[in-house]
């Protein structure tokens, strides 16, 4: 699904240059479960942006479902992020005016869905997620868990190919972030294609393959032996 290979990001300003990706080469295959891991600073989220279609890099290529995605502009990376993306962020970017009922609708009225279209598919993935006695609740009457597993739900109303999820357990306590990792379990078993970006080795144990960067650029790429249910006992 993935293939990048040489991407480079170099930040600047008037008197800095920073080198976020230096190079940087991997692939990703439909159906995995990839975890990033690496220190602060060394490109994760960078990369993310990029894979995400939030950000464009300065050189290399990057090619989604076979096709050149690197010197897309703004408008073009829109297009297709919006229909074939969904995301889940560590801070859950919920609209706290919005119903969980009106967050998970709303990328599909972005991408003009008509209404009962909308309301069949909201109301299957609130179900699917365990969300769905929550519908009317708004996000500041959720538990830091159930507001992630609403983030969840937002991220897969829209059937995305790609699920990209930042720190999904970032701002939760153990117990929840043990839910969230879970959910992300099954939805892989049902075939969704993850890419997480982690600090927790925990967290990184769910997934099939591990990615490790340092300076921007890959260091390590490592099979997971998948010892998740000793780790969930």
């Amino acid at each position: 699904m993935i293939k990048i290979t040489d991407l480079i990001k170099v930040y600047r300003t008037e008197e800095v240059e920073t080198t976020a990706l230096n190079k940087l080469s991997l692939e990703v295959k439909q159906g995995e479960f990839v975890s990033i891991m690496g220190a602060s600073g060394c490109g994760k989220s960078t990369l993310l942006n990029i894979i995400g279609l939030l950000d464009a890099p300065n050189d290399g290529s990057y090619l989604f479902d076979e096709t050149e995605v690197s010197r897309f502009n703004e408008k073009q990376r829109a297009g297709l992020r919006k229909s074939t993306i969904g995301f889940v962020f560590q801070n859950f970017n919920l609209i706290d005016e919005l119903s969980v009922y009106e967050n998970v609708e709303l990328p599909l009225i972005f991408n003009k869905v008509k209404s009962s279209e909308r309301k069949q598919r909201v109301t299957e993935i609130l179900e699917r997620i365990g969300i769905a006695h929550r519908a009317k609740h708004f996000p500041l009457q959720l538990s830091g868990g159930q507001q992630q597993r609403v983030a969840v739900a937002r991220a897969l109303v829209t059937n995305p190919k790609l699920i990209l999820a930042d720190e999904p357990t970032g701002n939760l306590d153990s117990k929840s972030g043990n839910d969230v990792m879970e959910l992300l379990t099954e939805l892989h078993a049902t075939g969704a294609t993850i890419i997480m970006v982690t600090h927790s080795s925990y967290d990184a144990q769910f997934s099939s393959r591990i990615i490790t960067l340092k300076d921007g650029e890959v260091i390590s790429q490592n099979e997971n032996a998948h010892n998740v249910d000793v780790l969930i006992q």
